[in-house]
């Protein structure tokens, strides 16, 4: 689905946030979209911290148990969108840069190129970050 101006994102991440989003309906490009609007004004440190934060709250509110949390995934696909962000121009608007990240990234089975099946899906990763083991991305 491509976002047409930048109010729809803003809905995206407005719902996301307040968990008006369905759990089912929240999927990995809207996750892309939330990446894509906490990154605009914040360091990479910054945005993946409010990610974590928001992401446990909806997990909470949705009463998904905590241990689906990944904070591997969640540190990866922050990288990758800041890695994309950096390649495209800082006057894009937000709406065409959003669309352009899910359209870049929109593959779930990425990190299979950075992590083998192993680590990225033991108990340590999900819990704290592990560097990848088959190649690096910076």
């Amino acid at each position: 689905m491509a976002y047409e101006t930048d109010d729809d994102v803003e809905a995206v991440v407005f719902n996301f946030e307040t968990c008006g989003t369905n759990k089912e309906d929240f999927h990995h490009s809207h996750h892309l979209v939330v990446a894509t609007w906490y990154l605009q004004d914040s360091t990479i440190e910054e945005a993946t911290e409010k990610m974590r934060n928001s992401l446990f709250r909806f997990i909470d509110h949705h009463g998904v148990n905590k241990q689906k949390y990944h904070e591997t995934l969640t540190v990866f696909w922050m990288e990758m969108v800041a890695l994309e962000l950096r390649k495209l121009s800082e006057c894009a608007r937000l709406v065409d840069k959003c669309n352009s990240i899910v359209s870049r990234l929109n593959n779930a089975k990425l990190p299979l190129k950075f992590y083998s099946e192993g680590l990225l899906w033991s108990d340590e990763a999900r819990q704290v970050f592990m560097t990848p083991d088959l190649k690096r991305w910076n």
